[in-house]
């Protein structure tokens, strides 16, 4: 704020910013016109005016105005002090001394009172000197505009502005940030959408043109850059904060007062519904005659209990299958359900684990709860081994036997459970907890085994029924040299005899392709791609063909199936030996038939090619062989020096015990060596047939087999 005072009243306050605009435009305007312009005199000027500037008492250089001439400076004034309205009366009085306070508030603001005012139109008031400024700001007083001279600021409202006439300077550009009025002032265009419209819109040079395009495209790539460097950054914060959640979850989940909020979670356990078994029964069932005839027993529960329970004998609470994989428990509990005809509720054991303690007994109380409901019915838990395992002490697993523990509470607690007939099926039964399978619990124990011949040539021909078989096919066949196979493997040897008449196109299955399968199931599948040498292969077909005749001519052997010569997994050749029947138990007789046949292959080998051209192919022989000597001696109690004894561990036993042993294994693995020699010493002729055969046909079946060492002609294929 600039202030000027003099010895008169009252004391005038000019704004300074007002004075500056104005001599600036006045500068402005005289720096564009003439130079002689500043000099010239004002010719209408007054000689009140001319007085005041021929007795200066301050220069106008000492107030910044030497530039101005006295046209400018008489404009300026005529700016600062505008004439007074028509029929406006100035004021009459004037002051001759200074004071600070008047008798009225309006006498200190405007500096007279009201109806004082001159007759003459002119304030009346005594000059002590007569500076230009000093009439200036004497002036002041009677423009339009009534300055405030209070010594401080005040912000006043632009419709009290209006209503007083104040027409001064707006507000300063300082309140505007210069970014703000260069957007509020800059016309909006259509925005450039490629690199040419921008050029465009630059209208740049052609000479720049080319240095535009490389920075800009300088610019995006390192935006690029630092853009796609700020996205790792986030995604690698990302990892770590995901990181740090699931370490505080799992921290937090180990507190007893978060597991034991868990344990109340009812939202993950998943529905339990009723199945109906109506299209499935005991006809479905093959070869486990044994294990339906017991469980003939609980559908007879189901259907009528009053008539087990009129006597006072009640229900069984749970029934345990066991046996290997695939032989039939599955499909023997939902027998069971659709025999009786009521509702089958299936379980697996893996089901009832869960991350959230407490999930599993949870899941077990809805699945009997929902089960008493529709009771009569039946359970069946699946893999009972997984859910139903022994109970340890393990720090990594505090909660793991809440489940069991539910399980065994609900199949017999404290609360009945009537109606309710649990069906558990596992191959592993060691692993069950004691408590699980005692008797009030799982009452019934059925053991559901292989299939004998029997029951394979039954399940054979359940499954040939469902495919376009050859009439001529013997499923009787197929079961005898199938031993050891259960209901899903035989399942699956038929779906692979299926696939391979559907690829040689043929449209019935034949003996020929399920041979193949039964092979590429036992053996692997055939390797036509490896190239034997000639030599190679004569020396197979001698080896197989010397199993082959060791084994007719052995009266105790297995009965022969068929030799071949095509390779089959590691093997290059092979000789299936088809019995009879199952066999229960084996005689000495018959397993030192087996070691002569083992032998044959390095007896035909040596006896054909000589010692120096015998072959590795003969180790899987002498495993067999060594294997069958050793338990003969060991567990059989077949050895007339050792006698009658097992020997289980053969570590500790004394040092002359094992050597004992290990003279017996070798004098009997010796005369098996001899007997197999002596044979094709003496069958030599038909050995020779036999192999040229093979390196013929490369397989030959028993029926073929036979025609060749009886010296007959096989037909051609």
């Amino acid at each position: 704020m600039f202030s000027l005072t003099t010895t008169f009243q009252p004391q005038v306050t000019v704004p300074l910013s007002q004075l500056i605009n104005a001599f600036h435009s006045l500068k402005s305007a005289a720096s564009s016109g003439a130079t002689a312009s500043v000099h010239k005199p004002q010719k209408d000027l007054s000689q009140e005016q001319e007085q005041l500037f021929k007795e200066p008492s301050v220069s106008p250089r000492d107030l910044g105005l030497s530039e101005l001439g006295v046209g400018q400076l008489d404009e300026l004034v005529c700016r600062l002090l505008p004439s007074l309205r028509p029929g406006e009366a100035p004021p009459a009085s004037a002051w001759r001394t200074s004071h600070v306070s008047s008798d009225s508030f309006f006498h200190n603001k405007y500096g007279f009172t009201h109806g004082r005012l001159g007759v003459s139109a002119r304030p009346i008031f005594h000059r002590q000197n007569h500076s230009p400024l000093q009439t200036v700001i004497s002036e002041l007083q009677f423009s339009q505009v009534w300055i405030q001279n209070r010594g401080f600021k005040t912000r006043r409202t632009k419709s009290s502005r209006m209503e007083s006439g104040y027409e001064g300077p707006g507000e300063p550009d300082g309140h505007t940030p210069t970014f703000l009025k260069g957007l509020l002032m800059r016309e909006k265009g259509a925005e450039a959408e490629t690199l040419d419209q921008v050029m465009k819109q630059k209208i740049l040079p052609d000479n720049q043109q080319d240095a535009f395009k490389t920075g800009f495209t300088e610019g995006f790539m390192r935006s690029q850059a630092f853009t796609r460097k700020t996205q790792d950054s986030l995604k690698r914060t990302r990892l770590i904060l995901l990181v740090l959640l699931l370490v505080g979850v799992y921290g937090l989940s180990r507190s007893p007062f978060l597991s034991v909020r868990f344990r109340a979670t009812s939202g993950l356990d998943s529905a339990v519904d009723p199945v109906q078994m109506k299209n499935v029964t005991f006809d479905h069932v093959k070869g486990v005659e044994e294990a339906k005839n017991e469980l003939q027993d609980v559908v007879e529960f189901l259907r009528n209990p009053q008539k087990f329970t009129v006597l006072g004998g009640k229900l069984p609470k749970g029934i345990l299958l066991v046996g290997p994989p695939g032989t039939g428990k599955t499909l023997l509990a939902r027998a069971v359900a659709g025999e009786a005809d009521v509702p089958f509720y299936y379980a697996s054991g893996s089901e009832f684990d869960e991350m959230f303690v407490g999930v599993g007994a949870s899941r077990i109380r809805n699945l009997f709860k929902e089960a008493k409901a529709s009771a009569p019915c039946v359970i069946f838990i699946d893999e009972l081994d997984s859910v139903g395992g022994k109970r340890i002490e393990s720090p990594m697993h505090p909660y793991s036997r809440q489940t069991i523990n539910q399980l065994l509470a609900e199949m017999d607690g404290f609360k009945p459970n009537e109606g309710v007939i649990v069906i558990g099926a596992t191959n592993f039964a060691e692993a069950l907890d004691n408590a699980l399978v005692r008797p009030g619990r799982f009452d019934m124990q059925v053991t559901v085994p292989r299939p004998d011949v029997k029951g394979r040539t039954e399940i054979l021909n359940w499954y040939l029924t469902k495919i376009k078989v050859d009439p001529a096919v013997e499923a009787e066949i197929i079961a005898r040299g199938t031993v050891g196979f259960s209901g899903a493997e035989l399942e699956n040897l038929v779906n692979q005899a299926a696939l391979k008449a559907a690829v040689d196109g043929k449209d019935l299955v034949t003996m020929k392709e399920l041979e193949f399968a039964k092979d590429k199931i036992l053996m692997g599948p055939e390797r036509r791609s490896v190239e034997i040498d000639k030599k190679n292969k004569t020396i197979t077909a001698y080896h197989e063909s010397g199993h082959a005749i060791v084994a007719y001519y052995t009266k105790d052997a297995t009965p022969i199936n068929k030799a071949t010569i095509m390779p089959r997994g590691p093997t290059l050749g092979h000789v299936s030996m088809l019995p009879e029947n199952d066999r229960w138990s084996e005689t000495r007789a018959q397993l030192l038939a087996q070691m002569d046949v083992s032998m044959g292959g390095r007896v035909a080998e040596e006896l054909i090619f000589g010692d120096d051209y015998i072959t590795t192919g003969a180790s899987s022989d002498f495993d067999g062989a060594t294997r069958i000597a050793k338990m003969m001696v060991t567990r059989f109690g077949m050895s007339d020096k050792l006698g009658v004894m097992t020997y289980a561990d053969l570590t500790k036993q004394s040092p002359e015990t094992q050597a004992a042993i290990e003279q017996e294994v070798r004098v009997l693995l010796k005369d098996s060596y001899e007997r197999a020699k002596n044979i094709l010493k003496t069958y030599s002729d038909e050995h020779k047939k036999l192999a040229n055969a093979l390196l013929t046909y490369e397989t030959l079946d028993a029926k073929e087999i036979k025609l060749v060492v009886e010296g007959k002609a096989l037909d051609p294929r």
